[in-house]
């Protein structure tokens, strides 16, 4: 399998892994709250010695994470949100051109951030600093940010010079599912 097809599949699967994560602990911290309320001996006793204050923190983390590695797939599959009302009226030409402006602009912004968050990564892991209620390093929460800028960079680089080789964009089907064949759908219906 080529790079770039186990880096698509890696990212992939990372974001439904830290959706699936957040879900789970969601829906552990939910139940877990109204069967403590159920008044059954020893079940509901066993159930308020049980600590879940640290599932809100890190499903907050989770969806940090979640938010910046999503950013990035939704660069290289063209569902990240742009604005290209004006620039869609533009003749050919010009409009090759601010496409090609807009995505290098965004390569640049996240090589940016993607820096500038390096940089206050490292700052961090100097420091003894940990979450408030997990206690992990902070570093290792702030990380999100320089990995997910430098991926989403990378992304608009990889948009860039496949525009500025074939004039082609990714384009987001929304009818399309993964996995479902026109077959297999015209024979449900």
């Amino acid at each position: 399998m080529p790079p770039m097809k186990i880096l698509d599949h890696l990212e992939e699967w990372f974001i439904a892994a830290l959706m699936g994560a957040a879900t789970l602990i969601i829906f552990i911290a939910v139940l877990h709250r109204y069967a403590s309320g159920l008044a059954i001996p020893g079940l509901q006793d066993w159930l308020l010695q049980m600590n879940t204050s640290w599932a809100q923190e890190l499903t907050i983390y989770l969806f940090v994470w979640m938010a910046k590695f999503g950013a990035a797939y939704g660069v290289r599959t063209g569902i990240h949100v742009g604005v290209d009302v004006l620039v869609n009226r533009l003749d050919e030409r010009n409009r090759r051109g601010f496409i090609l402006f807009g995505l290098l602009a965004g390569a640049v912004f996240t090589g940016i951030i993607a820096s500038l968050g390096a940089d206050f990564v490292y700052e961090l892991s100097d420091t003894s600093s940990t979450s408030e209620v997990l206690e992990l390093p902070i570093w290792i929460v702030y990380l999100a940010i320089p990995l997910g800028s430098a991926l989403m960079c990378f992304r608009f680089l990889q948009v860039a010079w496949r525009f500025a080789r074939g004039g082609e964009l990714p384009v987001h089907d929304h009818a399309h599912v993964e996995g479902l064949t026109e077959d297999a759908v015209e024979g449900r219906q």
